[in-house]
C-alpha cells in the first residue's frame, strides 16, 4: 500500500487523467472469444482525442481485453479501486455502444461517482428516452451522436469552469431538468481526425486492429442503427491506419469496421492497390477481414484488388433466405440470386463468413405464416446450399433507435425490460413476441438448434484427418499453390466449427446458471395473449 501511495504522490501535479473504459460483457457471451483479441476502435479515437488537448492523458481499459491478472477483483472482475490508488483519474469515459454492456455500464458510474470522478458516457445506445435513463444512473454528461469534437470542447469547458449549453450534441442535467443541446453535425473531413493511437489501451493484447474507412450507411436496413450519407476520408488516411498499426505493433492482421466496404469503388480499388505494393515492399502479408454486399461480387475487378491487398475474409449480411422476411428488412435480393453471387466469392478465394437474423418480424402489411420448424429447414437448406464457411445466427435485437424497434413497440410486442434487461440485448435471447404460429420459446431454441447443427465437436475429428492427409493433398496436385489453398481452407473451416462448438458449450454452461427461462416467462405471459388464456 505504500508503493500505491508513492505512485498516487507521483502522479499529483502532472496532467489530469481521462479513462475510457468498454464494459465487460455480461456473463460469458458469444462474441468473448473474438472480444479478448481486439477492443473497439470509437474508444480508442475518443482517447486520441483526448491525449492531444493540453493539460490532459488518456488510456482506455478494455474489460473484455483485460491480461493484468493482478488486477483483478474476487468476482474476476477489473479492479477499478486499484486503478484508482494507482493513478486516481479526473473524468471516466463509459462506451455504450453495445447494450448488453448497459448494466455494467452503470455499474461502474456509481462506482467512480462514489469515488468523486466525473463520467461521461456516449455510444449508438444512447438515444431518446435512453438519455434519461443514463443521467439517472450516476452518468453525469451524455454525448450524442460522433463524440471526438463534443468530448474535446466539454473537457475544455469543464477545465476553464464555462457554461455547456453551447456545446452541441450534449445531454447533462441542471437541477431537476435535463438540458439536451442542438444535434451536432456528423464529421464530414474523416481526414482531420489522428490516426488512432493503439498504445493508449492499457493492459491489453491486440491481435486483430480494427480500422474504419469510412462512416455511415445508405442502405436504410429495418433493424439496424447505422443510417445516414457515407462520408469518405482520403485514400491516405485510409492506408496510413493499415501501415501505422504495423510499423509500430507489428499487427498484421485488420478488421474494416465499415459496414459495407467499396460504398466508394475508386477509394476502394485504390485502397487494395496501395496495400498490395506495401506489403509487397515490407516482406510482409496481411490477412484482412471486411463486411460488403453481396452484389459486389459481380464487380471482378474489386474483387482481384480485395484478394490481392489481402482481404481473404469477407463478412456478407445475409439476414435471412425468406424473402418475406428480407421484404421487411428493406433487403433487395432473392435468394436464388444469393448463392449464385456467393458463389462468386467463393470461386474469386474468398472465405465467406455468413450473418443471419432468426425469426425477423413480419410487417403487418404482409400476409406471411411460417412456423420455426420450417424456418429451420429453409435455413439449413440455404446454409448447406450456399457453402458458407462460418455463420453467426443472432435473433432480432430491438435496438434502441431502429424503425423494427418503433413498430414493435408500436405493436405493444416487445418483452418487459423490468423482466428482461439491457444485459439480454447482445442477439442470443428472444426479446419480443414472435409472428404466429411461433412462440418466445420455439424461436429461442431454434437459434440454438441452427447454431449447435453447425458447430459441432465431430469437426476436431475432421481436423485431424485434414492434418493426415496434408503430404497427399499437396504433393498429388500439380498447382501446389492451389492444393495449399485447398486444404489450408478445409482445415480452418474444421477447425473453426469445432472452436464454434467449444463457445457454444460454454455458453451453454454459463446459461444454465442464469434464471432466464423463468424471466422469459413472466415477460411472455405478460404480453402474449396465447399465454395468458393458458
Amino acid at each position: 500500500m505504500d508503493d500505491l501511495n508513492n505512485i498516487v504522490e507521483l502522479n499529483s501535479g502532472r496532467k489530469k487523467i481521462f479513462r475510457m473504459i468498454v464494459p465487460c460483457y455480461p456473463a460469458f457471451n458469444i462474441y468473448s472469444t473474438v472480444a479478448c483479441q481486439t477492443t473497439a476502435l470509437g474508444p480508442i479515437m475518443i482517447a486520441t482525442i483526448v491525449n492531444m488537448i493540453p493539460g490532459w492523458e488518456a488510456e482506455v481499459i478494455d474489460e473484455n481485453n483485460y491480461y493484468w491478472r493482478d488486477g483483478l477483483n474476487d468476482a474476476g472482475k477489473i479492479d477499478h479501486d486499484l486503478l484508482e490508488q494507482m493513478r486516481p483519474a479526473n473524468v471516466v469515459g463509459l462506451y455504450g455502444g453495445l447494450t448488453s454492456t448497459i448494466p455494467r455500464l452503470y455499474e461502474l458510474a456509481a462506482f467512480y461517482k462514489e469515488h468523486g470522478v466525473t463520467t461521461v458516457s456516449g455510444g449508438q445506445h444512447f438515444i431518446e428516452e435512453n438519455i434519461a435513463e443514463a443521467l439517472d444512473n450516476n452518468v453525469d454528461y451524455v454525448t450524442i451522436g460522433e463524440g471526438e469534437e463534443t468530448i474535446r470542447e466539454l473537457l475544455v469547458a469543464l477545465d476553464a469552469c464555462e457554461k455547456l449549453d453551447k456545446i452541441n450534441g450534449l445531454a447533462f442535467r441542471d437541477g431537476e431538468h435535463i438540458v439536451e443541446t442542438p444535434q451536432r453535425e456528423p464529421i464530414k473531413d474523416l481526414d482531420s481526425l489522428p490516426l488512432p493511437d493503439f498504445s493508449m489501451l492499457r493492459h491489453a493484447k491486440i491481435k486483430l486492429f480494427p480500422v474504419s474507412l469510412t462512416r455511415g450507411c445508405g442502405m436504410n436496413c429495418e433493424f439496424c442503427t447505422v443510417k445516414g450519407k457515407v462520408r469518405l476520408g482520403t485514400v491516405d488516411y485510409a492506408f496510413q491506419q493499415f501501415t501505422s498499426v504495423y510499423e509500430r505493433f507489428n499487427g498484421d492482421y485488420f478488421f474494416i469496421v465499415d459496414d459495407l466496404f467499396g460504398q466508394d469503388r475508386e477509394l476502394a480499388l485504390e485502397l487494395c492497390h496501395r496495400l498490395k505494393k506495401y506489403q509487397e515492399m515490407m516482406s510482409v502479408r496481411f490477412w484482412i477481414t471486411a463486411q460488403i454486399r453481396l452484389d459486389k461480387a459481380k464487380d471482378t475487378e474489386l474483387l482481384k484488388a480485395m484478394r490481392s491487398a489481402g482481404i481473404n475474409l469477407v463478412a456478407i449480411g445475409y439476414e435471412s433466405p425468406i424473402p418475406a422476411e428480407l421484404k421487411s428488412m428493406n433487403k433487395k435480393l432473392n435468394p436464388e440470386e444469393i448463392i449464385k453471387l456467393t458463389n462468386i466469392f467463393h470461386s474469386m478465394g474468398f472465405l465467406v463468413h455468413g450473418m443471419f437474423i432468426f425469426g425477423y418480424p413480419i410487417k403487418p402489411n404482409q400476409e406471411f405464416t411460417l412456423g420455426a420448424k420450417e424456418r429451420i429447414k429453409i435455413f439449413s437448406r440455404f446454409i448447406r446450399k450456399a457453402k458458407i464457411d462460418t455463420i453467426q445466427i443472432l435473433l432480432p435485437v430491438p435496438l434502441p433507435g431502429t424503425q423494427m424497434t418503433r413498430r414493435l413497440k408500436d405493436e405493444n410486442r416487445i418483452l418487459s425490460k423490468d423482466l428482461i434487461g439491457w444485459e439480454y440485448y447482445d442477439g442470443s435471447f428472444p426479446l419480443f413476441i414472435p409472428d404466429e404460429p411461433m412462440t418466445v420459446h420455439s424461436m429461442y431454441m431454434s437459434f440454438k438448434h441452427l447454431m449447435s447443427g453447425f458447430y459441432r465437436f465431430r469437426y476436431l475429428f475432421a481436423m485431424i484427418l485434414n492434418i493426415i492427409c496434408f503430404p497427399v493433398i499437396i504433393f498429388s496436385i500439380f498447382n501446389l499453390r492451389r492444393g495449399w489453398t485447398s486444404w489450408h481452407m478445409a482445415w480452418r473451416n474444421n477447425m473453426w466449427r469445432f472452436v464454434g462448438w467449444c463457445i457454444l458449450k460454454k455458453w451453454s454452461a454459463s446459461f444454465e446458471n442464469d434464471d432466464f427461462l423463468a424471466k422469459l416467462h413472466s415477460a411472455e405471459k405478460e404480453l402474449d395473449p396465447r399465454n395468458s388464456q393458458q
